[in-house]
Protein backbone atom coordinates (compact mmCIF):
# COMPACT_ATOMS: atom_id res chain seq x y z
CA UNK A 1 0.00 0.00 0.00
CA UNK A 2 1.41 3.46 -0.83
CA UNK A 3 3.24 4.66 2.31
CA UNK A 4 2.59 1.72 4.16
CA UNK A 5 5.53 -0.14 4.67
CA UNK A 6 7.01 -3.10 7.02
CA UNK A 7 9.05 -1.70 10.18
CA UNK A 8 11.18 -3.28 12.61
CA UNK A 9 10.82 -2.51 16.61
CA UNK A 10 13.41 0.32 15.92
CA UNK A 11 11.81 1.61 12.85
CA UNK A 12 8.26 1.60 14.69
CA UNK A 13 9.51 3.66 17.59
CA UNK A 14 10.81 6.34 14.66
CA UNK A 15 7.82 6.62 12.67
CA UNK A 16 5.52 6.32 16.07
CA UNK A 17 7.64 9.44 17.41
CA UNK A 18 6.82 11.02 14.19
CA UNK A 19 3.10 10.46 14.70
CA UNK A 20 3.73 11.50 17.84
CA UNK A 21 4.69 14.84 16.99
CA UNK A 22 2.27 15.47 14.73
CA UNK A 23 -0.42 15.10 17.16
CA UNK A 24 -1.05 11.51 16.59
CA UNK A 25 -2.06 10.09 20.42
CA UNK A 26 -1.32 6.06 19.63
CA UNK A 27 -0.48 3.08 17.48
CA UNK A 28 -2.02 -0.38 16.54
CA UNK A 29 0.81 -2.75 16.24
CA UNK A 30 0.21 -5.66 13.88
CA UNK A 31 2.91 -8.36 13.72
CA UNK A 32 4.58 -10.37 11.04
CA UNK A 33 6.84 -13.16 12.47
CA UNK A 34 9.97 -14.83 10.38
CA UNK A 35 7.55 -18.32 10.67
CA UNK A 36 4.71 -19.51 10.34
CA UNK A 37 3.25 -22.89 11.72
CA UNK A 38 -0.56 -24.48 12.43
CA UNK A 39 -1.31 -23.00 15.92
CA UNK A 40 0.54 -19.70 15.37
CA UNK A 41 3.03 -19.70 18.13
CA UNK A 42 4.26 -16.42 17.19
CA UNK A 43 1.77 -14.55 18.24
CA UNK A 44 2.42 -15.22 21.55
CA UNK A 45 6.02 -15.82 21.90
CA UNK A 46 7.48 -13.63 24.92
CA UNK A 47 10.13 -12.29 22.46
CA UNK A 48 7.54 -12.22 19.55
CA UNK A 49 7.63 -9.32 16.90
CA UNK A 50 4.64 -7.53 18.72
CA UNK A 51 5.88 -8.28 22.00
CA UNK A 52 9.77 -6.80 21.19
CA UNK A 53 7.91 -3.91 19.83
CA UNK A 54 5.62 -3.09 22.17
CA UNK A 55 8.47 -2.65 24.87
CA UNK A 56 10.88 -0.54 22.76
CA UNK A 57 7.89 1.83 22.24
CA UNK A 58 6.84 2.33 25.84
CA UNK A 59 10.68 2.72 26.83
CA UNK A 60 11.26 5.16 24.47
CA UNK A 61 7.34 7.14 24.30
CA UNK A 62 5.79 6.66 27.22
CA UNK A 63 3.65 8.42 26.73
CA UNK A 64 2.58 7.10 23.15
CA UNK A 65 -0.73 4.62 23.50
CA UNK A 66 0.37 1.38 22.14
CA UNK A 67 -3.01 -0.81 20.85
CA UNK A 68 -1.89 -4.16 19.81
CA UNK A 69 -4.16 -6.35 17.55
CA UNK A 70 -4.67 -9.82 19.02
CA UNK A 71 -5.63 -12.62 16.53
CA UNK A 72 -3.51 -15.56 15.06
CA UNK A 73 -4.41 -14.97 11.37
CA UNK A 74 -1.38 -13.60 10.57
CA UNK A 75 0.92 -16.30 12.51
CA UNK A 76 -0.57 -19.46 11.21
CA UNK A 77 0.35 -20.62 7.91
CA UNK A 78 -3.07 -21.92 7.01
CA UNK A 79 -4.23 -17.98 7.23
CA UNK A 80 -7.25 -18.37 9.65
CA UNK A 81 -7.49 -16.55 12.78
CA UNK A 82 -8.08 -19.68 15.03
CA UNK A 83 -6.98 -23.48 15.59
CA UNK A 84 -8.14 -25.85 12.92
CA UNK A 85 -9.60 -28.92 13.65
CA UNK A 86 -11.20 -31.17 10.73
CA UNK A 87 -10.71 -28.43 8.27
CA UNK A 88 -12.96 -25.72 10.08
CA UNK A 89 -11.82 -23.03 12.69
CA UNK A 90 -12.67 -24.53 16.21
CA UNK A 91 -14.10 -21.62 18.16
CA UNK A 92 -13.47 -23.09 21.89
CA UNK A 93 -9.91 -24.41 21.12
CA UNK A 94 -8.87 -20.83 20.01
CA UNK A 95 -10.01 -19.21 22.80
CA UNK A 96 -7.06 -20.34 25.24
CA UNK A 97 -4.12 -19.16 22.19
CA UNK A 98 -6.05 -15.91 21.88
CA UNK A 99 -6.22 -15.28 25.59
CA UNK A 100 -2.78 -16.02 25.88
CA UNK A 101 -1.49 -13.56 22.90
CA UNK A 102 -3.47 -11.05 25.17
CA UNK A 103 -1.70 -11.69 28.25
CA UNK A 104 1.41 -11.91 26.50
CA UNK A 105 1.00 -8.21 24.92
CA UNK A 106 -0.02 -6.58 28.33
CA UNK A 107 2.74 -7.82 29.92
CA UNK A 108 5.41 -6.76 27.48
CA UNK A 109 3.87 -3.27 28.22
CA UNK A 110 0.60 -2.84 26.12
CA UNK A 111 -1.86 -0.24 27.22
CA UNK A 112 -4.57 -1.74 25.23
CA UNK A 113 -5.37 -5.27 23.57
CA UNK A 114 -7.45 -5.31 20.45
CA UNK A 115 -9.00 -8.69 19.81
CA UNK A 116 -9.79 -9.19 16.55
CA UNK A 117 -10.86 -12.72 15.74
CA UNK A 118 -14.23 -12.63 16.02
CA UNK A 119 -13.91 -16.38 18.21
CA UNK A 120 -17.26 -15.98 20.42
CA UNK A 121 -16.87 -15.83 24.21
CA UNK A 122 -13.23 -14.18 23.32
CA UNK A 123 -13.69 -10.75 25.24
CA UNK A 124 -14.58 -12.79 28.53
CA UNK A 125 -11.80 -15.46 28.65
CA UNK A 126 -9.45 -12.50 27.65
CA UNK A 127 -10.61 -10.46 31.01
CA UNK A 128 -10.28 -13.54 32.69
CA UNK A 129 -6.74 -13.88 32.14
CA UNK A 130 -5.25 -10.33 32.04
CA UNK A 131 -7.08 -10.11 35.67
CA UNK A 132 -5.93 -13.18 37.17
CA UNK A 133 -2.46 -12.11 36.19
CA UNK A 134 -2.49 -8.81 37.72
CA UNK A 135 -3.64 -6.51 35.02
CA UNK A 136 -7.28 -5.48 35.64
CA UNK A 137 -7.11 -2.58 34.56
CA UNK A 138 -5.96 -2.70 30.85
CA UNK A 139 -8.84 -2.18 28.56
CA UNK A 140 -10.35 -4.23 25.83
CA UNK A 141 -11.08 -3.04 22.52
CA UNK A 142 -13.30 -5.41 21.45
CA UNK A 143 -13.80 -5.51 17.33
CA UNK A 144 -17.31 -6.37 17.97
CA UNK A 145 -18.92 -5.49 14.54
CA UNK A 146 -16.03 -7.05 12.00
CA UNK A 147 -17.48 -8.01 8.47
CA UNK A 148 -16.02 -10.44 5.95
CA UNK A 149 -15.40 -7.44 4.15
CA UNK A 150 -13.27 -7.72 0.53
CA UNK A 151 -12.18 -3.66 1.89
CA UNK A 152 -9.56 -5.60 3.76
CA UNK A 153 -7.56 -7.48 0.61
CA UNK A 154 -4.97 -5.16 0.67
CA UNK A 155 -4.18 -5.80 4.40
CA UNK A 156 -4.37 -9.31 3.92
CA UNK A 157 -1.90 -9.96 1.12
CA UNK A 158 0.49 -7.21 2.61
CA UNK A 159 0.75 -9.34 6.14
CA UNK A 160 0.27 -12.56 3.94
CA UNK A 161 -2.45 -13.33 5.72
CA UNK A 162 -5.21 -14.69 3.30
CA UNK A 163 -6.62 -17.80 4.14
CA UNK A 164 -5.10 -21.53 2.48
CA UNK A 165 -8.62 -22.56 2.41
CA UNK A 166 -11.95 -21.49 2.58
CA UNK A 167 -12.76 -17.78 3.79
CA UNK A 168 -13.44 -16.20 7.01
CA UNK A 169 -17.28 -15.75 6.69
CA UNK A 170 -17.76 -18.72 9.05
CA UNK A 171 -16.65 -16.48 11.90
CA UNK A 172 -17.03 -12.63 10.42
CA UNK A 173 -20.16 -10.41 9.83
CA UNK A 174 -22.45 -11.03 6.82
CA UNK A 175 -22.17 -7.21 5.26
CA UNK A 176 -25.93 -7.73 4.69
CA UNK A 177 -26.61 -8.45 8.46
CA UNK A 178 -27.38 -5.28 10.57
CA UNK A 179 -29.13 -6.80 13.64
CA UNK A 180 -26.53 -9.06 14.59
CA UNK A 181 -24.00 -6.61 14.98
CA UNK A 182 -25.88 -4.85 17.58
CA UNK A 183 -26.05 -8.83 19.23
CA UNK A 184 -22.35 -9.37 19.22
CA UNK A 185 -21.83 -5.89 20.70
CA UNK A 186 -24.26 -6.31 23.83
CA UNK A 187 -22.32 -9.62 24.10
CA UNK A 188 -18.82 -8.28 24.29
CA UNK A 189 -19.91 -5.65 26.71
CA UNK A 190 -21.80 -8.17 28.59
CA UNK A 191 -18.04 -9.89 28.57
CA UNK A 192 -16.61 -7.17 29.90
CA UNK A 193 -15.15 -5.36 26.79
CA UNK A 194 -14.50 -1.16 27.23
CA UNK A 195 -14.57 -0.07 24.03
CA UNK A 196 -16.41 -1.56 20.59
CA UNK A 197 -14.81 -1.21 17.16
CA UNK A 198 -16.86 -1.25 13.91
CA UNK A 199 -14.40 -1.98 10.86
CA UNK A 200 -14.73 -1.73 8.06
CA UNK A 201 -15.88 2.13 8.32
CA UNK A 202 -16.82 3.74 6.31
CA UNK A 203 -18.90 1.12 4.27
CA UNK A 204 -20.82 0.29 7.68
CA UNK A 205 -21.64 4.13 9.14
CA UNK A 206 -25.22 2.77 9.82
CA UNK A 207 -23.86 0.09 12.11
CA UNK A 208 -21.29 2.89 13.69
CA UNK A 209 -24.56 5.39 13.99
CA UNK A 210 -26.93 2.71 15.67
CA UNK A 211 -24.04 1.59 17.75
CA UNK A 212 -23.88 5.34 19.04
CA UNK A 213 -27.44 5.15 19.84
CA UNK A 214 -27.40 1.72 21.31
CA UNK A 215 -24.33 2.30 23.96
CA UNK A 216 -22.70 4.41 26.15
CA UNK A 217 -18.89 2.72 25.51
CA UNK A 218 -16.04 4.25 23.86
CA UNK A 219 -16.79 3.49 19.93
CA UNK A 220 -14.00 3.28 17.81
CA UNK A 221 -13.97 2.86 13.51
CA UNK A 222 -11.34 1.22 11.59
CA UNK A 223 -11.09 2.75 8.18
CA UNK A 224 -9.70 -0.10 6.41
CA UNK A 225 -6.99 -0.82 3.76
CA UNK A 226 -9.28 -0.80 1.04
CA UNK A 227 -11.06 2.05 1.76
CA UNK A 228 -7.31 3.61 2.03
CA UNK A 229 -5.93 2.81 -1.52
CA UNK A 230 -8.98 3.80 -3.07
CA UNK A 231 -8.28 6.93 -2.38
CA UNK A 232 -4.80 6.91 -3.15
CA UNK A 233 -5.12 5.58 -6.60
CA UNK A 234 -7.79 7.79 -6.73
CA UNK A 235 -5.59 10.97 -6.02
CA UNK A 236 -2.84 9.68 -8.11
CA UNK A 237 -5.05 9.29 -11.15
CA UNK A 238 -5.80 13.00 -10.28
CA UNK A 239 -9.55 12.13 -9.99
CA UNK A 240 -10.13 13.70 -6.84
CA UNK A 241 -8.54 16.06 -4.02
CA UNK A 242 -6.91 13.19 -1.28
CA UNK A 243 -6.61 16.04 1.62
CA UNK A 244 -10.43 17.41 0.81
CA UNK A 245 -11.66 13.26 0.62
CA UNK A 246 -9.43 12.11 3.66
CA UNK A 247 -11.05 14.83 5.75
CA UNK A 248 -14.50 15.19 4.67
CA UNK A 249 -14.04 10.57 4.77
CA UNK A 250 -12.79 11.47 8.69
CA UNK A 251 -15.42 14.04 9.38
CA UNK A 252 -18.18 11.39 8.43
CA UNK A 253 -17.24 8.51 10.53
CA UNK A 254 -16.24 10.76 13.42
CA UNK A 255 -20.47 12.57 12.68
CA UNK A 256 -21.64 8.71 12.61
CA UNK A 257 -20.50 8.29 16.14
CA UNK A 258 -17.07 7.28 15.98
CA UNK A 259 -14.84 8.92 19.61
CA UNK A 260 -11.50 6.81 17.87
CA UNK A 261 -10.53 6.30 14.38
CA UNK A 262 -8.15 3.92 13.10
CA UNK A 263 -7.01 4.74 10.15
CA UNK A 264 -3.81 4.87 7.53
CA UNK A 265 -4.07 8.29 6.60
CA UNK A 266 -3.32 9.09 10.59
CA UNK A 267 0.02 11.04 9.30
CA UNK A 268 -1.10 12.92 6.60
CA UNK A 269 -4.61 14.06 8.10
CA UNK A 270 -2.72 15.60 11.25
CA UNK A 271 -0.24 17.25 8.59
CA UNK A 272 -3.36 18.89 6.81
CA UNK A 273 -5.28 19.78 10.26
CA UNK A 274 -2.24 21.78 11.39
CA UNK A 275 -1.57 23.17 8.03
CA UNK A 276 1.61 20.94 7.36
CA UNK A 277 0.64 19.23 4.29
CA UNK A 278 1.79 15.74 3.03
CA UNK A 279 5.11 14.23 3.94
Amino acid sequence: MPGCFHVSADEAVREAEEALGLGVPGVMLFGLPLEKDALGTGAYAEEGVVQDAVRALKSALPELVVITDVCLCEYTDHGHCGVIVNEDVDNDASLELIAKTALSHAQAGADIVAPSDMMDGRVGVIRSVLDENGLPTVPIISYAAKYASAFTGPFRVAADSTPQFGDRRGYQMDPANAREALLEMELDVEEGADILMVKPALAYLDILARARAEFKLPLAAYNVSGEYVMVKAAARNGWLDEERVVLESLIGIKRAGADIIMTYHAKDAARWLTGGGVG
